[in-house]
């Protein structure tokens, strides 16, 4: 509804709508009249090639939809360009194919300006007439290509019928010749009418158009108009909804009925109507399953009440004296007012002194009927047909009409029926026909409706409704004076305003708003309403955040609309079926409680209490968040003015909150699935409690407390994995709330028995069987405030440490948090260099923090959902990044150059890898290490280097996450000793991986550095050894050693050792081949062989023995037990052979080749074997020997 109140382009109701006009309609007229001249006159050569022909339909296609929202810019237009497309559709040289072509492009443009007005453009002469419809009776229906033509032809037919002149004149002397009989054109236009009426494509449309127009012709309505009411109704009443073919049938009598009452004169159809809505009952058209013959039906039905009907205008409407926005908005400055226009009474009662037909009841009982209809097209229709017929009917009829209406909004009936009459007193609203002094039974049904929301299972119905109710504000706003509904402005405007603000569905807020706008300029009466306006318009009240956060703390800052908004999310926001709508609306409550501190004290609390023990379990949630935000709200306000928290809260409602947990314990209401929602409220009201300082310290309940948050941390694994995270985290900010209100009996003193109770407890946890109750232990040591932690801190360290360096797969992600638990412990428990190891980070214990960290970096664990090691390496890269700032801000002097260096190579190897996001997390901590500078961390290597490579102005742009901008950068890294061998290793993971644009830029980035280095012998030796060391520490690690062997064969297919195939025998490819050699020995994997494949291949341009030695276990894996790798080698080896032909004699190249290409390869390894033996004699190569295995021992 918003959508269509923007887009209507009417002057709309002040306070933004002109920008937002602005912005939806941003073209100024059809600037591309020269294309679509050319395009058209393109048409005879293009449509000769299918790819032209295509394309130039797809080009008019984009051109002409871009006025799909403004296609009035398109008229002046439309003539020339209809008159260059008929041109081509009655040029005797066009070929079929163009002529449909042309049809194709007249429906283009008739479906952005709409048909009605296109087809008045049709050459409509006598001429015209015989050759149209020779044309249409051409066509055939059936054909599924050519439907565009047959619609427009219709249309076009639908004018040229309308010539002035009887259709006889046009059939000359039919019986001239008696051997031949010619059907007079009337017959033949009503039989091509009733065939198209029974098609299944949108000919059928244009058929009932070209009925309307045609069978209301005088001369035609004489002699046909009976003959094809009779044949309509004949065919409703034996066609079947249950069939395909019977549904088309319907549709296609039923519209053409419909159009025939909607231009036929009454005088003609009035003696039909009785008879049609006859057949339409005993059809039961109502009741079809089909939701496009209800609505046609309902559009029939109406049609034949306007008919029964007198064509008049109901003296007694209500009549708006202005509908012009300016008019009003300068009268409202002015202060004189327009004054509704009254009709005479005598006049009026003159009017309606005529008789009612006795059908309209049934008429009027059949469109109510349609009102509750489950599909909206049908409830809208229905609408429509009310507010036209009430138009005709007298007052007293009139008014029992609405009454039926308003029948609607009762509880006892569906969500449809409230959508259907939003819709028809919006109908009877907008067409003044629901007077005044309907208007104070009226508006207290639509304030319910704006917050219609009915459960159903798991989620709830009524959006539709809500977005009906605020049409209906809308179109109240332009019907009456501001006098008439000045006794509901403050109803109304709260209701508006709530629903635009805390509404779930965006578009019921939208469609509010706009209400809400429309209602400030036409009205003029709303409080505070441009304001308002400004703040929810359309755009702004699109995120729902927003609204509830920040939006509606605004608004409230207005009396009239401050108690409305929070009676409203305590009555019906606390207690939604979305747990994302309560815990926002106990968050505006929050927000709110500064606007009337007492109102919620006094009124709020005590109302929430009750709730907060209730039985419903959605109800119960919302008022313990509720309560424990409103509570610490309170206290802010209390602290503001340096007064305790009781004073504002009375000490009832303390009690009440003291003994919520009791309470729900008892009941045993922490349990099972209601559990789930009870744990983090509690927790959170916990928190609050505890942040709000309130008196229970050594209190019964704190011990309840902490029980609940202990076994929350315990029993994670019985939770279900959606809630399990907020939960998780609801009851450590619990705990570090509780901690620091009650566990300190003096400033930075700990109560020592709970001191160690707790930080025993949870060490213990990290022993845990359970990886929940291990991530729990460690987050919640992680929470501990710094006196907790104060004398305990090296047993905490060492049970974080311990517990990262446990390497199962099960347990990764306690690793993961323990990693982030020890930097929140570091940043703590603070940094001093001289300070004991029990109580702050100090030169004892800095290093084994950072070893254990930079363990963690070098997590790789995978399982069943990937490589879940990278939750471990991210938290891994905070934490170090955490620590190290807080150590540099205090006692940099802790940082030894082994230790840093560590760092930033493990990082520069993670910003290297192939994974974007943890990508992008590694280079962001390394540039934000690198460019600290309050103080600057020392002893990071190469540190000018990296500021060349990373500038300080430059970096905030670098976006990591794209692997065209991150690689560029990294590979400059493989130029400083320090960090090549790190660069290199991450670089392998991402040119060997498997994402298509990570190896594309990581391999580009990484040859282009190769390339510079071609001509440095020291550097490209330096390089080779990084290399070959890499490979050497991931021998048999499938996770470097696979990716590994794809660098190195894209490394030697670009001739990037090319300085060192000169030398014999380079030691270089003797170390490689005897790596590769080892990494494939007994493998089965046959991803990693046929890699290794292609990498002898490539070491074959080496020169000297090693070349032989290459040759050998080519020729060995030509009879490997897998057939796939014999047919790999074999593929490979007659490649390689192509490519350097100085490997073998020339003599017997060509048997070497012809071998490797005929030989099947899949063959059984006896007969294969043959074949590789004379390989062996051909090239030179010993032939390998079996081996026969030696007895067990």
């Amino acid at each position: 509804m918003a959508q269509t109140d923007m887009d209507s382009g009417e002057d709309g109701g002040g306070g933004g709508e002109p920008e937002v006009i602005a912005k939806t309609s941003v073209l100024g007229g059809f600037t591309e009249s020269t294309e679509i001249r050319a395009l058209i006159s393109s048409l005879p050569v293009v449509h000769e090639n299918i790819v032209t022909l295509e394309s130039a339909i797809e080009r008019f296609l984009v051109i002409m939809d871009r006025y799909q929202e403004q296609p009035h810019l398109l008229d002046p237009h439309l003539e020339w360009m209809l008159n260059l497309l008929l041109e081509l559709i009655r040029s005797e040289q066009s070929p079929p194919l163009l002529v449909h072509l042309g049809f194709k492009f007249l429906y283009i443009i008739s479906k952005v300006r709409g048909y009605k007005i296109f087809m008045q453009l049709f050459p409509h002469e006598v001429a015209d007439l015989q050759p149209v419809l020779d044309l249409l009776c051409r066509q055939d229906p059936r054909d599924p290509e050519t439907w565009e033509t047959r619609y427009m032809l219709l249309l076009w037919l639908s004018m040229t019928c309308l010539i002035p002149f009887d259709l006889s004149r046009l059939d000359g002397h039919l019986t001239s010749d008696p051997s031949q009989t010619r059907e007079p054109i009337m017959d033949r236009i009503l039989a091509v009418a009733k065939s198209y009426l029974m098609v299944t494509d949108k000919s059928r449309d244009a058929a009932s158009v070209l009925v309307s127009k045609f069978v209301t012709r005088p001369d035609v309505k004489l002699k046909r108009l009976g003959d094809f009411l009779d044949w309509s109704l004949t065919t409703i009443s034996q066609a079947s909804d249950q069939t395909m073919g019977g549904t088309v049938i319907l549709d296609g009598a039923l519209q053409s009925l419909a159009q025939l009452f909607k231009h036929g004169k009454r005088d003609d159809f009035l003696q039909y109507a009785p008879v049609v809505l006859q057949c339409l009952a005993q059809c039961h058209v109502a009741e079809s399953s089909q939701a496009t013959l209800r609505k046609l039906g309902v559009k029939l039905v109406q049609r034949l009440g306007l008919t029964f009907l007198k064509p008049r205008l109901a003296k007694w409407r209500y009549q708006r004296g202005s509908r012009s926005l300016a008019a009003n908005l300068s009268l409202s400055q002015s202060g004189s007012t327009v004054q509704a226009v009254s009709p005479d009474m005598e006049t009026q009662s003159q009017e309606e002194d005529y008789d009612i037909p006795e059908e309209v009841e049934n008429v009027i009982e059949q469109l109510l009927g349609g009102l509750k209809d489950k599909e909206t097209i049908v409830r809208w229709s229905a609408a429509k047909g009310i507010g036209r017929v009430t138009g005709r009917l007298p007052r007293e009829l009139a008014d029992e009409v609405v009454g039926s209406v308003l029948d609607c909004f009762s509880f006892q009936e569906t969500d449809n029926a409230w959508h259907g009459g939003c819709l028809a007193l919006a109908e009877l609203g907008r067409r003044g026909l629901l007077v005044p002094s309907r208007l104070p039974d009226v508006v207290p049904l639509i304030l319910k409706a704006l917050v219609y929301d009915e459960k159903r299972g798991a989620c709830s119905v009524g959006s539709n409704v809500r977005d009906a109710a605020c049409y209906v504000c809308w179109a109240f706003a332009r019907a009456y004076e501001p006098t008439e509904l000045k006794p509901f402005v403050t109803q109304i405007a709260c209701a508006l305003v709530i629903t635009a603000v805390f509404d779930r569905n965006i578009n019921c807020r939208r469609a509010a708003s706009a209400a809400f706008q429309e209602n400030v300029g036409r009205q003029g009466t709303f409080p505070y309403g441009i304001d308002i306006v400004v703040a929810a318009d359309y755009f702004a009240v699109g995120n729902l955040n927003n609204c509830y956060l920040s939006i509606s703390v605004y608004i409230a800052s207005f009396p009239e609309y401050t108690r409305p908004m929070i009676d409203h999310l305590v009555a019906m926001k606390i207690n939604h079926w979305d747990g994302v709508i309560r815990q926002l609306a106990t968050k505006a409550l929050h927000n709110l409680t500064p606007q009337a501190p007492d109102y919620m004290a006094t009124t709020v609390m005590p109302q929430l209490l009750p709730i907060a023990l209730g039985i419903d379990l959605h109800s119960r949630h919302g008022a313990i968040l509720a309560s424990a935000e409103i509570s610490h709200a309170l206290y802010k306000l209390a602290n503001q003015n340096n007064r305790p928290v009781t004073e504002l809260i009375s000490s009832d409602c303390v009690d009440g909150l003291k003994s919520i947990h009791q309470r729900l314990f008892d009941r045993k209401q922490y349990r099972g699935f209601g559990g789930e929602l009870m744990r983090p409220a509690v927790c959170s009201l916990i928190e609050n409690m505890s942040l709000s300082k309130m008196p229970f310290k050594d209190d019964p309940v704190i011990t309840g407390w902490q029980w609940l948050i202990d076994d929350t941390l315990k029993s994670l694994h019985l939770i279900s994995p959606g809630p399990r995270d907020g939960i998780k985290e609801a009851a450590v900010s619990a705990l570090a709330a509780l901690c620091e209100q009650y566990y300190q009996p003096q400033p930075g003193m700990a109560d020592p028995q709970m001191q160690e109770v707790l930080v025993s407890q949870y060490i213990a946890g990290l022993k845990s069987t359970e990886v929940l109750t291990r991530c729990g232990s460690a987050l919640a040591l992680g929470s501990l405030p710094r006196f907790m932690i104060h004398g305990k801190l090296h047993q905490i360290l060492s049970g974080l440490q311990q517990s990262c360096s446990q390497r199962e797969v099960c347990f990764t992600e306690a690793r993961r948090d323990a990693a982030k638990a020890m930097a929140q412990v570091c940043v703590t428990a603070g940094v001093s260099a001289q300070g004991g190891s029990d109580s702050v980070v100090c030169e004892g214990n800095v290093s084994a923090v950072y070893r254990a960290l930079l363990d963690c970096m070098t997590d790789y664990t995978l399982d069943s959902r990937g490589d879940v090691g990278a939750w471990v390496r991210e938290a891994a890269m905070t934490s170090l990044m955490e620590v190290t700032l807080c150590v540099v801000g205090t006692a940099p002097q802790l940082l030894s150059p082994g230790l840093v260096n560590g760092m930033m190579c493990s990082l520069a190897q993670q910003s290297a890898e192939k994974i974007d996001r943890y990508r992008a997390h590694a280079g962001s901590v390394f540039v934000r290490l690198l460019h600290s500078n309050n103080p600057a961390v020392p002893h990071i290597p190469h540190r000018e280097e990296l500021l060349a490579i990373f500038p300080t102005e430059g970096a905030e742009g670098l976006n990591w996450n794209a692997p065209s901008q991150a690689f560029p950068h990294i590979t400059q890294l493989l130029r400083l000793p320090q960090y090549q061998y790190h660069t290199l290793l991450g670089l392998t993971v991402s040119v060997g991986g498997l994402t298509e644009s990570t190896v594309r830029f990581s391999s580009q980035s990484l040859f282009d550095h190769l390339m510079l280095i071609q001509q440095d012998a020291a550097a490209l030796g330096q390089f080779s050894e990084a290399l070959l060391h890499v490979f050497r520490d991931n021998l048999r690690n499938d996770r470097v050693s696979i990716p590994f062997l794809k660098m190195l064969d894209q490394m030697l297919a670009r001739a990037c050792f090319d300085t060192f195939t000169t030398d014999q025998d380079h030691q270089f490819c003797v170390d490689l081949l005897s790596l590769c050699k080892e990494e494939i020995k007994k493998s089965k994997d046959t991803q990693k062989l046929r890699s290794a494949i292609a990498v002898f291949c490539g070491l074959i341009q080496f020169q000297g023995e090693v070349r032989k030695k290459v040759l050998f276990q080519l020729l060995l894996l030509l009879c490997h037990p897998f057939p796939v790798i014999r047919k790999t080698t074999a593929s490979q080896v007659y490649e390689m052979l192509l490519t350097y032909d100085d490997v073998i004699d020339p003599d017997v190249m060509d048997d070497v080749m012809t071998s490797l290409s005929d030989t099947n390869w899949e063959e059984d390894v006896a007969t294969v074997r043959t074949h590789r033996n004379q390989l062996c004699d051909w090239l030179g190569v010993q032939k390998p020997q079996l081996v026969a295995k030696g007895p067990v021992q």
